[in-house]
């Protein structure tokens, strides 16, 4: 029987489980958006207000699931906007299928109206970029992009379809529903290496991070490293990967890392590094973004393990002791599968670390009327443990990166890409998966200005999710910036807000204002309670820039080295 493009693009997102389009609609995929209502009435169409908005909800849900995220978005500019969420899912590993609607065939190669060649500008930030030029190859082409998003290293595929192939009549049959293929089990010999190894390790470390973790991999790899007492720490912004209340779980390095913890790695004698890159992020050694410091260039001085599922990222910037290609699944289960070493001589070890992390954790002092650190800690005893927490990118997030703790995976969205705007798309992404789940975003003044658009997307399809906004009226990472390396001054990083809580109103949201410590809890209480998406707008003296300095403290340093 024949179908339209539109009817068989609809029935092959439907076959690989799609269970959610995000778009912002436009003439040149209308039809894909009807097919889909009529043939598969229980997708839902999120109609959001930006491209960059629908895209980044697209990443969060792909982050979230494991599954890719799907979006649709019309040729340029809507294509364009788009670039900022493909991106992030690519920097991020999250698997993701960005749909961009083109111009009919006949208009190709003429520069027609918002035409552009999307192959070209998507290349350096996808994994796969296709145009799809007969509707009969349509279901080719979802199979081979549900397969590239989701193996080896995860990531964002583009599909480029011309209107007048979405209205196309083919007889062509469906796929099936994809399936992702496995890097394999490590070789038994490789296992009894990295365990011999940790057997003559007195300071070993595993570090943990990437994407894909299942329930199963998590258990195996907290049992491993409990049963050997190997300490762990994660990745940036993969803090769920681990429950922080395990003897065994000592930190996070990236961004804004505890510089204590960085000392201990840097005096590690054997590392293994599971299912996550030796990126300029998670290789931070010290100040803000001194990236590949952490470790000795080309061969660092400890014994190392490198497991991934990507080629690509093995030996490319540190030769290892053992680069190991395995899915992560896989070699978890081998890990917790072999017996443990002996650990007496090494208790302590892990000892040091879980106290530099217990000190790192606890509650210290907060600039203004607001203590920062007593809010996380009072949201964490109050939140369920399955509770989704989001941010976007800024210093404010340093509090709740620093203070907040994650019990359950999957419980973190945050943008390892650096993209501001992030958090609230993504936020409004988890709730629409697990509405049943509390879902809260912590979110900067101006990273919220980048997307607070979809806040009334968030009214219109009940996504009940709670903004905590940091209102200290600058971008606060760059006026850290503006002190390190223009002695103070500042140049455009003040900002003029408007009234949050007058705008949540006017988006038909709940509205709080909190100025003083003890007026969030009741705020929060209230917020929860609304029945509707809610904004708390969170008064924070700019001096509590950070979670570990002050402006005055930046000040005083700089004065200090003269």
């Amino acid at each position: 029987m024949k179908r339209k493009g539109s009817e068989i693009l609809a029935d092959e997102l439907a076959l690989n489980g799609t269970d959610i389009v995000y778009h912002v609609p436009g003439e040149s995929f209308l039809c894909a958006l009807d097919a889909l209502a009529v043939r598969h009435p229980g997708i839902r169409a999120v109609g959001c207000r930006h491209e960059n908005g629908a895209a980044q909800m697209a990443e969060a849900y792909g982050k979230l699931t494991g599954r890719p995220g799907v979006a649709f978005v019309t040729r340029s500019p809507g294509a364009t906007n788009a670039v900022n969420g493909v991106h992030t899912a690519y920097q991020d590993s999250s698997p993701m299928i960005l749909i961009v609607g083109q111009v009919k065939r006949a208009l190709m190669e003429r520069e027609a109206f918002m035409s552009y060649d999307f192959r070209t500008m998507f290349a350096p930030t996808a994994k796969w970029v296709a145009q799809i030029d007969d509707a009969a190859r349509i279901p080719e082409f979802v199979q081979r992009a549900y397969q590239t998003a989701m193996t080896g290293r995860m990531g964002p595929v583009v599909l480029v379809v011309p209107e007048d192939v979405l209205e196309e009549e083919a007889s062509v049959p469906s796929g099936k529903r994809s399936v992702p293929a496995h890097a394999g089990t490590p070789a038994a010999e490789d296992v009894e290496t990295i365990f011999s190894l940790l057997a003559q390790a007195e300071r070993p470390l595993l570090i943990v991070g990437g994407s894909g973790w299942t329930e199963a991999a998590r258990g195996d790899i907290q049992a491993f490293a409990a049963a050997s007492n190997v300490p762990v720490v994660t990745t940036f912004r993969r803090r769920d990967i681990i429950d922080h209340r395990l003897p065994c779980y000592v930190g996070e390095i990236g961004i804004g890392s505890n510089p204590a913890l960085l000392a201990h790695i840097r005096d590690a004698d054997f590392v293994i590094m599971c299912n996550d890159a030796l990126s300029d992020v998670n290789t931070i050694g010290a100040g803000y973004m001194e990236g590949f410091t952490l470790f000795s260039i080309p061969v660092p001085k400890q014994k190392f393990v490198h497991v991934t599922n990507n080629f690509a990222e093995l030996n490319r910037v540190f030769q290892v002791d053992l680069a190991l290609l395995a899915d992560n699944g896989a070699f978890c289960r081998a890990l917790a599968a072999h017996a443990p070493v002996a650990h007496a001589a090494r208790d302590g070890w892990t000892a040091k670390l879980r106290e530099t992390f217990e000190a790192e954790t606890r509650p210290g002092p907060c600039p203004g009327s607001i203590d920062l650190p007593q809010v996380m800690k009072w949201l964490r005893e109050r939140l369920p443990e399955d509770a989704i927490v989001t941010n976007g990118v800024g210093a404010y997030a340093t509090w709740s990166q620093r203070y907040f703790a994650h019990y359950r995976l999957h419980t973190q969205l945050g943008p390892i890409s650096g993209s501001m705007g992030y958090s609230l798309p993504a936020a409004i992404s988890a709730k629409l998966v697990h509405p049943e789940r509390v879902v809260v975003d912590f979110v900067g003044d101006g990273c919220f200005q980048m997307s607070s658009e979809e806040l009334i997307t968030a009214v219109q399809y009940g996504a009940n999710v709670i903004v905590v906004l940091f209102n200290n009226n600058m971008y606060g990472t760059i006026r850290i910036h503006e002190e390190n390396r223009l002695e103070g001054r500042v140049n455009g990083t003040q900002l003029v807000n408007p009234d949050f809580y007058a705008l949540a109103k006017a988006y038909g949201a709940h509205a709080e204002r909190v100025t003083t410590t003890e007026e969030f809890a009741p705020a929060f209480e209230r917020a929860l309670a609304a029945g509707r998406p809610a904004l708390i707008e969170l008064t924070v003296d700019q001096e509590a820039i950070h979670s570990r300095y002050s402006l005055t403290d930046l000040r005083n340093r700089r004065k200090a080295k003269g």
